[in-house]
């Protein structure tokens, strides 16, 4: 932390003490809800509450079984694998939606860019409980289409459904992303390649990608947490083969009180950290190749 200067006036000290102390507090309340879940979710009783012996810190009050009952019941290797289905191939067409989106409203040259930039990412602005509702009459029409006249299977189609639905839903933040590592990018330098014979398709994977990897990687953490943690649009198109792990963990919350929902929040959460630290070191590694910061 910066020291304050000698010369600072006694209200410039009491506003640099109340300012960090706010941060503190608000930093306080957003982070103590979940930390609370993480002790929880060794506890040796089926409790949502600190029992007696974790107080006192008993060794014996904690426990490592609502985890193993995460690992070893199907209903939650299910819908685990279903996640781990889904997510990584909604991330996968979000990113590459996303990203020819973000180039192409890069050029100096496109019409109604801001019309379009609002429309594309307007399922962020859009109560979710809208745009699942759209997406379910939409693809309910379209599905019994492909099941009843085309005869592709139903449960590739309830899968091919909430895939898109994601992707939908993940390429906003794959184009915001993009879209600020192209601000700081050499257009020279495809105009450079492009003298030297290099086709766009050459020049687009050789000269430009690498320099806006971290964007488009950032993008993809983005909407794949996005596909990961979404449960609102799966309750709308899924059935019960495409259980996903939250859809599991809304049921054990309203139709059983399940203490494996912590371990499996303490996952989540463990995951979102990693995630996180991922964006910030991509983010440092994008401001260094653009030379916006000198560590």
């Amino acid at each position: 932390m910066a020291a304050l200067p000698p010369y600072s006036s006694k209200a410039q000290i009491a506003w640099h003490y109340t300012f960090r102390t706010i941060c503190g507090l608000i930093f306080f309340f957003l982070i103590f809800p979940i930390a609370v879940i993480v002790p929880l979710s060794f506890n040796v009783q089926d409790f949502f509450t600190f029992t007696p012996e974790m107080l006192r810190l008993d060794p014996a009050g904690y426990s490592l079984k609502h985890y193993e009952d995460f690992f070893t019941s199907d209903a939650w290797q299910s819908s685990l694998w279903n996640s781990l289905t889904i997510a990584p191939l909604a991330t996968i067409l979000a990113t590459v939606l996303g990203t020819l989106a973000a180039i192409g409203l890069s050029q100096s040259h496109v019409p109604y860019k801001s019309a379009i930039m609002a429309i594309l990412i307007s399922p962020m602005i859009v109560p979710l409980i809208i745009s699942a509702t759209g997406m379910y009459f939409f693809y309910s029409r379209v599905g019994n289409f492909l099941v009843n006249d085309v005869g592709m299977s139903l449960d590739f189609i309830n899968y091919a459904k909430i895939v898109l639905a994601h992707a939908a839903l993940g390429t906003p933040f794959v184009i915001i992303t993009v879209t600020a590592t192209m601000v700081g990018f050499d257009r020279s330098l495809t105009r450079a390649a492009a003298s030297m014979g290099s086709t766009p398709v050459h020049t687009f994977f050789k000269v430009q990608m690498p320099l806006i990897l971290p964007g488009v990687i950032s993008g993809a953490l983005f909407a794949f947490i996005t596909s990961f943690d979404e449960v609102v649009v799966v309750l709308f198109l899924g059935t019960a083969s495409q259980k996903t792990l939250p859809w599991q963990m809304f049921i054990g919350l309203r139709e059983q009180i399940s203490p494996t929902i912590l371990a499996v929040a303490t996952i989540m959460v463990a995951l979102s950290i990693l995630l996180l630290t991922t964006l910030e070191l991509l983010r440092r590694r994008s401001e260094r190749m653009r030379g916006l910061s000198a560590t």
